[in-house]
């Protein structure tokens, strides 16, 4: 009786194996903007923001600085601000 409690908590143990979920291993980020096919991305200054990228041949291509952010709002001044 020892052997067959056994083999019904393998059976069970099977089973529940089976209905287990596989690790699903996440795609790898699509290349950023203005980046060659092939390319490697590259942060220069260390600071984790990707400044360019490097091609097979070795050339480093630095990404166009964002533009400056807009002016602020005039401030409401007079009878009804």
């Amino acid at each position: 009786m020892h052997v067959r409690s056994v083999l019904i908590a393998a059976c069970g143990l099977a089973m529940l194996a089976a209905c287990s979920k596989k690790p699903v291993t996440p795609l790898p980020p699509p290349p950023p903007p203005g980046a060659v096919a092939g390319s490697s991305a590259a942060d220069r200054d260390g600071d984790g923001i990707v400044d360019g990228y490097y091609t097979s041949d070795g050339i480093y291509h630095p990404y166009a600085p964002p533009a400056p952010p807009p002016p602020p709002a005039p401030t409401r001044r007079g009878e009804r601000g």
